[in-house]
């Protein structure tokens, strides 16, 4: 729907078509057009089918990228796939005292930085920064880094990533981000900071992540146990 395959007053395809194409339940099926009607994306009308609503149409190529923590290293390898990338600062520099400390490695210790700005639809919505750790990063270079996601250089450098910290919070646009993600001086950004953890908790790679929020959004879906405590749901979004 936002990437204008599916236009205002389509039909969808039926749950059972759904199932079949993706491979999944009617459960899991129902859940997907359950959740795209509860955000006003799709409705339902009895003898017609789920068709696109004029909202949902206007999204098309301008809404935000959604994201789910569950499926992050998933999420990672899509939005690198379906969006574009600037590398703009690449090199081998010693690790800052705050980077050694996320790294947990001596600081000055040589650390591969790159600085990457990603574009959807011709617009830049994020610009990271990452620090690798030297050994994984001599095996790929800046024309590799514009091509293949880094989750993806990772997986290919053998990295099997057994589990990913992650604190997101917010922030305000300088001059150089506000030039690279085309928004003003001063406006807000979500910011992401992330530590990616080997199968052995080695610490491979440390990530700072800028985010326009008119062009991404982070969701989650919290479900009540057993308990009567609320969880993270695993097949949330």
């Amino acid at each position: 729907i936002v990437n204008g395959t599916y236009r205002v007053g389509q039909t969808l395809p039926a749950e059972a078509d759904l199932m079949a194409r993706f491979g999944v339940s009617r459960i899991t099926a129902k859940r997907a057009v359950d959740e795209l009607s509860a955000e006003g994306l799709v409705a339902r009308m009895r003898g017609r089918g789920t068709t696109v609503t004029r909202a949902g149409a206007l999204m098309s190529g301008g809404g935000p990228i959604a994201a789910g923590i569950d499926g992050l290293l998933a999420n990672l390898s899509l939005i690198g796939k379906e969006t574009s990338v600037e590398l703009v600062e690449f090199d081998y520099v010693p690790a800052a005292e705050m980077v050694a400390d996320e790294l947990g490695i001596e600081p000055a210790t040589p650390v591969q930085r790159a600085v990457r700005i990603r574009h959807l639809d011709g617009r830049p919505f994020s610009m990271s920064t990452s620090f690798v750790i030297e050994g994984i990063g001599r095996t790929f270079g800046r024309d590799d880094l514009t091509r293949t996601p880094l989750i993806d250089l990772l997986a290919r450098a053998g990295v099997i990533v057994g589990r990913v910290d992650q604190a997101i919070t917010s922030t305000l646009a300088d001059d150089t981000t506000a030039a690279r993600l085309a928004t003003s001086v001063g406006s807000p950004l979500l910011k992401l900071r992330r530590v990616f953890f080997d199968q052995d908790d080695r610490r491979v790679d440390y990530v700072e992540m800028l985010y326009r929020p008119d062009r991404f959004e982070y969701r989650m879906t919290l479900s009540r146990n057993g308990e009567n405590r609320f969880e993270l749901d695993r097949g949330g979004r």
